[in-house]
């Protein structure tokens, strides 16, 4: 019999094989350009440096007891195992008691999937929807994990700037970069990082650009609560005609202070439905259980004061950090909703956004995010990003170190 390990006859008598030297893992031509969240790069030197972290969205501020306190219950009553692919249920008709109050939306339970946080949602909803090559129109400055999932998933962004100060829709601009390949359109309102809030009459013409080009909308929502000066936050699946190709995705990341939780949600029309959750039960099997609870517990006794409330605390907070960016010569364009301001810091030395939020740091111990996480455009090397949902004990430090460019 042959010895299993002879050599096939083809080789015998070629002497022994070339040995091979090591080979290092490399990652595929698609990734290695890909580099660290410039956010997280600068809550990275933050703390190196001993800073006031107002780059990244953590929110810092109390998580409310009832959350916690059902979340600790949920521990002790042994809901420790895997949730169900959709969420827990009592969560998702929390969820969709909560839209259909606060946002007018017409969701069932069984058309919302529970997903490990917002940037979860999307990246389930665009992998449900997309295929390689497909092009999606994003407003500019736009959110960097919007950018990125549609680049790991070999989705093609297409930008459409927003007018500078004000965040005024470019029909014209939108028109251009619509083509045969568009598939899909972000809108995220309140928008992360400039603050706009989309208004009923700009969402319908976005809706009738949608119907008439057959596209997906993809909402983030993330920042619902947090709209100011009388405003109010609408839901693009609200707008007639726009429900049946909306997929809405939200999080209860910023509205109890739980980042760190990953408790988010996709609402969508139910022939998507078993998709999704079961893309969201293959790329992280389920937000985690207990907290899951916790939340849904939150959602079903906090009333209208609660989010009232968050209004009111971070317009406060907003107009506060407004007024220190402004007299430390960092004019801020001030925010109409979410909890970000983008500041001018042109006058801070340096060729890149990311050398002025560096030397802001050094000079005053106060992180920002630079420009060029959100923009492509020229005033990315002149503009940061800082977040105000912080403590009042951390805002009024950072605005004491702001406060030494004067």
């Amino acid at each position: 019999m042959k010895p299993a390990t002879a050599r096939p006859a083809a080789l015998r008598g070629a002497g022994p094989s070339p040995k091979r030297g090591p080979m290092p893992l490399q990652p595929t031509p698609r990734w290695r350009d890909l580099t660290r969240s410039p956010i997280r790069q600068m809550t990275i030197e933050c703390t190196r440096l001993g800073g006031v972290n107002l780059a990244q969205g953590i929110c810092d501020t109390p998580v409310p007891e009832v959350v916690l306190t059902a979340a600790r219950e949920a521990v002790a009553a042994g809901h420790n195992a895997y949730a169900p692919a959709e969420g827990v249920d009592e969560l998702r008709r929390a969820l969709a008691a909560h839209m259909r109050q606060r946002a007018g939306l017409d969701y069932d339970a069984d058309e919302v999937i529970v997903t490990a946080g917002g940037t979860g949602a999307f990246y389930v909803a665009a992998l449900a929807t997309l295929e390689a090559g497909d092009e999606v129109v994003l407003f500019e400055p736009s959110y960097g994990y919007h950018v990125n999932t549609l680049h790991a998933l070999g989705a093609v962004p297409r930008f459409v700037p927003l007018t500078p100060g004000e965040w005024h829709l470019d029909l014209r601009a939108l028109g251009a970069a619509i083509g045969p390949r568009t598939r899909g359109l972000v809108v995220n309102t309140p928008a992360n990082p400039c603050g706009k809030v989309f208004t009923r009459q700009e969402l319908a013409v976005l809706g009738e650009i949608a119907r008439a080009h057959d596209l997906v909308v993809f909402t983030d929502e993330v920042y619902e609560h947090f709209v100011y000066d009388g405003r109010r936050h609408v839901a693009p699946a609200t707008i007639p005609g726009l429900r049946e190709r909306t997929i809405t995705i939200s999080a209860l990341s910023k509205t109890f202070a739980i980042t760190g939780w990953r408790i988010g949600w996709v609402a969508a029309p139910r022939p998507l439905v078993a998709t999704l959750a079961t893309l969201s039960d293959l790329v992280y099997v389920c937000a985690p259980t207990p907290l899951q609870h916790g939340c849904a517990r939150g959602l079903e006794v906090l009333g209208d004061d609660y989010f009232a409330a968050i209004a009111r605390d971070h317009q406060r907070k907003r107009d506060r950090l407004c007024d220190a960016l402004a007299e430390a010569g960092l004019p801020p364009s001030v925010p109409e909703g979410s909890y970000f301001i983008l500041a001018d810091l042109s006058r801070i030395p340096g060729a890149s956004g990311h050398e002025r939020a560096m030397g802001l740091l050094r000079d005053t111990g106060v992180a920002a995010v630079p420009g060029e996480a959100f923009s492509t455009g020229p005033e990315a090397a002149t503009t940061a990003r800082f977040c105000f949902g912080k403590t009042d004990a951390d805002l009024d430090e950072a605005c004491r170190r702001l406060a030494r460019r004067r």
